[in-house]
């Protein structure tokens, strides 16, 4: 089975995805460090090759491959492409391919929505999305499936962006403006859900601003270099993340404080695992839930590319399916979700 970016965003709608990684967060899921490898390009910049693989014992195994050429902008190509290859636990044989790209943004969205339904308010109504690009878009259908979001704001560098993304949302019926750099404070301010999906090198965020209460969602960073909120956010802040293992080692969100003293690891109150399992009772757990600020970082987990790709699959193919190679007579597909067919 192949399935493309349109196919991937038909077999993951935002209910099923969020459930289906929380179902996923509490499995025994074997899970090893990415791995790196830097290839040469003649006449261009290096490229990287990302490898994330994850499985499930006797159920599923996947690996997601994502290529990197940042030389491909003087060819007009995208500098990013990837699959996801799903195959069968049991037997080793293949079970589908799919477009990696939509399959990470949906996961992505999907992680931080299902922290926010532990970490937000649960009357969170405004948000702001930092950001106008395909995360941007997909952060915010997300925190709508999980919060009774009634007002959208967006930001980014470039307004024209920003106002682009805003008509699209506009026409779907969503009360959504565009935060100028002047108002950015004020705006800020008011929001119960600020989302950050930039590829800020230097914080865009400022502590400062934050009101009693809120949840910050921050996604843009993912290399030691990359930042999207300063100190004083960092210091008003339960924080919060995906995986400690990516978070504190790969994204320049926490690595910088760290290696500053401004924080320490045990700032980190919980990941996402100990959320969904209940061994820590995210905001309702905090000392004054109504007015604490929040903060969830993700780096991206290879288990939560396994999770969508496992539901695509049963969505497509039904989780009795006989296309299913460990199949056989009188033996049934393990699922972690029941889909409908």
């Amino acid at each position: 089975m192949q399935l493309n970016a349109q196919q991937v965003i038909d077999a993951l709608p935002w209910d099923a995805l969020i459930e289906q990684l929380a179902a996923m967060f509490t499995k025994d899921v074997h899970s090893p460090v990415r791995h790196h490898h830097f290839i040469d390009v003649p006449g261009a910049s290096q490229a990287t090759l990302l490898l994330m693989p994850a499985w499930i014992e006797n159920e599923y195994l996947g690996v997601k491959q994502v290529n990197v050429f940042p030389g491909n902008s003087r060819l007009n190509l995208p500098g990013l492409s990837s699959h996801y290859l799903l195959s069968c636990g049991k037997t080793g044989q293949p079970l589908a391919q799919l477009e990696g790209n939509e399959l990470t943004a949906r996961r992505t969205a999907a992680a931080s929505a299902l922290a926010a339904r532990h970490l937000a308010r649960p009357d969170a109504s405004k948000l702001l999305v930092m950001g106008a690009g395909r995360m941007a878009r997909r952060l915010i259908q997300a925190h709508m499936a999980v919060r009774p979001i009634t007002q959208v704001w967006v930001w980014a560098r470039d307004p024209a962006a920003a106002a682009e993304l805003a008509m699209e949302y506009r026409e779907q019926g969503i009360d959504i403006r565009v935060a100028t750099q002047e108002i950015l404070p004020e705006i800020a301010a008011r929001m119960d859900i600020i989302s950050c999906a930039t590829m800020a090198s230097t914080p865009i965020l400022n502590g400062a601003w934050l009101s009693p209460g809120c949840h910050l969602d921050l996604v843009g960073s993912f290399t030691p270099t990359m930042r999207e909120a300063d100190d004083e956010a960092l210091r008003r802040s339960h924080i919060f993340v995906d995986t400690r293992a990516g978070a504190l080692s790969e994204s320049g969100e926490l690595l910088m404080p760290l290696q500053q003293g401004v924080l320490t690891a045990a700032d980190v109150l919980a990941e996402l695992p100990e959320l969904c399992r209940g061994t820590h009772g995210g905001r309702a757990a905090l000392a004054d839930p109504e007015r604490a600020i929040t903060l969830f970082k993700s780096v991206g987990a290879a288990i939560e590319d396994l999770a969508a790709a496992v539901l695509a699959y049963q969505r497509c193919r039904g989780k009795n399916s006989r296309h299913h190679p460990a199949v056989q007579a009188g033996e049934s597909v393990p699922a972690l979700n029941r889909c409908s067919e």
